[in-house]
């Protein structure tokens, strides 16, 4: 018995050790990944010392004698920080992530491939500007040199048994590609649900729910406009339809990645101009921006600096926004149309050959391989066109190639970079237009409180022979591409009237320039139109000012949806459980999305409910042609919804109803049931629904206790899409900023999820608390708390 004991205890203590050892050999592996944040470096390729110092927050300040060092010692910092994103970018862009995640990542990598996108970066780089690719140069060593600083892989590659492959510059032209597919590939695909619906809908309903303008809208540049009229009973009566063909109530998310963005001029504030921005986009751990400060010398004018201070994207050695002591600037997408499906005609006698714009030409025949961990490699064929890669099918399955600003090799440049030494707003807008990035609204403001708005990044010049929206034959006359707008030719507003300027991903423009740019899938005005009236609210503005209109989530857009749920509910006549819950619930209704509402949370609920309902009576006829067939992003969905609902057409009334009544209290029923499922109607709050899930890449493949680690708390939070404060569990603002150029001192900035990818960094997860409540950090970073230099090697 006693030899039993002791055996049992020896197993018990070895079985101790082994797990004591095992967590600190972890630990010791962990901490041997630990980026470098003091001493000094010596790395070949410098002409001068570089002094890094990080604050609090890990706000990076790189101060050296030339901007090429700087992009040296960026490379570094990003690569010793966030290799491991950097790298899922890269990745991500090119269709190559199941090289790193095996068979899961495969159906990501066979959407991706056929983009070709590591080739088309390989062509970018041909046509760059010597300038810019000693700044790639730079920064490509840099990386390679800080990864390489570190005695341990970062801990993603320990997990997924995988090694790192070095930095190339063409991968930095792949984290650019990685942005463009993040905001334009909804629109890309939208057009082809378009198409089907173009090919099956009468036209009065085509245009009713494809209209670009409406009374939610809040464009720089207006023009009067008429709504489309409801469609006739003789176009389309749904009544009559199969009850089957509106089963699928399924109906995209309002969710899109985007922005906000404002500036007043230096009449309404002290003298300079104040320019906010918060950019909105899936959020993560570690950030997707870094918040950087680069000061070098001026190399024409002595004794003259550049002093720039935003956020960087790593992957690329350039400031996305940010201000240099002259000018703040700051971007939202801007929705515009930069891609075109072009009908492809194969020749019947030989598939290798297509009708191009000269005539029969030859398919261009590519073989892509995937590289999979732990399976077999998979090897597929790409037929490219003088337009673009086939890689999808028109509703009359036409094979269809993707004519698209990315796939164009002058379409991407590292030009945003001159920003850092613009002066004033109007030569930032001048130049706009050439940035190599995808087409966003800036807004900028200087010293001397100038303010502009323009559209940057290279927009296609279109024939006017063809309709832009649906895929179209460009081998007729009249359509296609012929080649870029000229800049001269780009809206533009200096220091308008009003000297306040706003952006919110919605129409900015109005009849020929709204031709010009086209719509990739508006966003609803509701955002725009609530900063406008906040910003025309006031006759002056201070840095506070300018956050409250960032952290706004008043609830303008559901205010009637409120009454409507009311009014409903009262012409029920009834006195049922779920009808008294209901009404009860509704009495906390304070005008907002507060994270404590229970009123928010089923208003809400209600709204989607009524959407889904009735829009998917539109998708039926649809149904009838391409089964399983939704709806795409419709740009004016709430137009669209309360002419419907104020004018009760009997034939637009999907055949399960008698009449817009019951369809109201239907779906009022329906949502009360879903809540009472879910935990009841009064005792969930919107805080609980839109708690936090912003979480760690790596995080869904780990034990959960690991997990609570990696990622962010699940705070409740409030805000939603349809207001300044847009913010979903794991989508929202990316980063918050308000700064007046020259007085950054004055100025603010916050964004979620910290500035390191290592969890034992002391900057993993920094100022993501300050994000959560609102409370501002400083734009500039602050003392150095930690310091390095990286000096040339001899």
């Amino acid at each position: 018995m006693q030899s039993t004991l002791r055996l049992i205890r020896y197993f018990l203590i070895t079985s101790l050790l082994i797990a004591g050892f095992s967590l600190l050999a972890a630990v010791l592996l962990l901490r041997g990944s630990l980026p470098q944040y003091h001493g000094k470096t010596a790395l070949t390729g410098l002409t001068a010392a570089v002094s890094i110092d990080r604050d609090t927050l890990g706000s990076v300040t790189l101060q050296g004698a030339n901007r090429l060092d700087l992009a040296q010692a960026m490379g570094f910092v990003h690569a010793q920080e966030r290799f491991f994103e950097m790298d899922l970018m890269r990745r991500q862009a090119a269709g190559e992530l199941a090289e790193l995640f095996g068979t899961g990542a495969l159906s990501h990598d066979r959407k991706a491939r056929p983009f070709r996108m590591r080739a088309r970066a390989a062509a970018v780089l041909q046509q760059l500007p010597a300038e810019q690719l000693q700044l790639l140069d730079a920064y490509r060593t840099g990386v390679n040199q800080g990864f390489g600083a570190l005695m341990v892989r970062p801990f993603p590659y320990l997990l997924t048994q995988t090694e790192p492959v070095a930095w190339r510059n063409e991968d930095s032209i792949l984290v650019i590609y990685a942005m463009f597919f993040t905001l334009n590939e909804e629109n890309i695909y939208r057009e082809l649900a378009l198409s089907h619906m173009h090919a099956a809908l009468p036209k009065s309903v085509y245009q009713f729910l494809t209209q670009n303008a409406g009374v939610w809208d809040a464009p720089l540049i207006d023009e009067p406009f008429s709504l489309a009229q409801l469609p006739p009973a003789t176009d389309l009566n749904l009544q009559t339809l199969d009850e089957r063909l509106f089963q699928d109530d399924h109906l995209k998310s309002e969710e899109m990645p985007g922005s906000n963005s404002f500036a007043v001029s230096g009449a309404l504030a002290d003298g300079a101009a104040i320019v906010a921005n918060d950019m909105h986009l899936t959020l993560r751990v570690p950030n997707v921006w870094f918040r950087s400060r680069l000061i070098y010398p001026d190399a024409i004018a002595t004794g003259q600096i550049h002093d720039i201070t935003g956020i960087s994207l790593p992957g690329v050695p350039v400031i996305v926004t940010g201000s240099n002591r002259h000018i703040a600037w700051s971007f939202t997408n801007s929705h515009g149309d930069f891609s075109d499906w072009v009908r492809i005609q194969i020749d019947d006698r030989d598939n290798t050959r297509y009708l191009g714009s000269t005539g029969w030409q030859p398919l261009q025949i590519v073989q892509e391989t995937i590289r999979v961990r732990n399976a077999p490699d998979e090897t597929f064929t790409i037929s490219e066109t003088e337009w673009g890669p086939i890689i999808a099918q028109d509703h009359d399955k036409t094979p269809l190639a993707l004519a698209w600003t990315a796939l164009q090799p002058d379409a991407v440049n590292l030009k945003l970079t001159e920003l850092e030494t613009v002066r004033t707003a109007a030569h930032a807008a001048e130049i706009a237009p050439l940035f190599g990035i995808p087409v966003q609204n800036l807004i900028t403001g200087d010293r001397d409180g100038n303010i502009s708005w323009t559209l940057a990044g290279r927009i296609p010049a279109r024939s006017t022979g063809y309709n832009a929206q649906i895929p179209a034959d460009w081998t007729l006359p009249g359509s296609g591409w012929q080649g870029w707008l000229d800049p001269e030719d780009y809206p533009e507003l200096h220091n308008p009237p009003s000297k306040r300027l706003w952006s919110a991903n919605s129409r900015t423009v109005s009849g020929e320039q709204l031709t010009l740019l086209g719509n990739g899938g508006f966003d609803l005005g509701a955002r725009a139109l609530q900063i406008r009236d906040r910003l025309f609210a006031s006759e002056q503005f201070d840095t506070d000012d300018m956050q409250a209109i960032q952290l706004d989530y008043r609830a303008l857009l559901l205010t009637r949806w409120h009454r409507l749920l009311q009014t409903t509910l009262e012409s029920t006549g009834s006195n049922a459980a779920w009808i008294a819950a209901m009404k009860t619930a509704l009495s906390d209704w304070d005008g907002a999305a507060s994270a404590h509402s229970v009123a928010y949370r089923i208003v809400r609920t209600y709204r989607y409910e009524v959407m889904k309902t009735v829009l998917n009576g539109f998708a039926a006829p649809v149904r009838r042609h391409h089964t399983g067939f939704e709806l795409p992003r419709l740009s004016q969905t709430e137009l669209i919804l309360w002419q419907l609902i104020e004018q009760q057409p009997q034939h637009l009334l999907p055949p399960q109803f008698n009449n817009w009544q019951e369809l109201l209290q239907r779906c009022a029923q329906t949502i009360a049931q879903q809540m009472q499922q879910d935990g009841g109607i009064t005792e969930r709050n919107w805080g609980m629904q839109n708690a936090a899930r912003i979480k760690h890449p790596l995080s869904q493949k780990l034990p959960a206790w690991i997990s609570r680690w990696l990622d962010m708390p699940h705070d409740p939070l409030p805000g939603d899409h349809n207001m300044p404060r847009v913010q979903s569990p794991d989508f929202g603002a990316s980063q918050r900023s308000v700064v007046a150029p020259g007085q950054e001192e004055r100025g603010y900035f916050d964004m979620p999820g910290g500035q390191s990818g290592h969890p034992l960094s002391p900057y993993y997860g920094s100022g993501h608390a300050n994000w959560v409540s609102g409370e501002p950090t400083p734009f500039l970073p602050g003392a150095a708390e930690r310091r390095m230099k990286l000096i040339p090697r001899r």
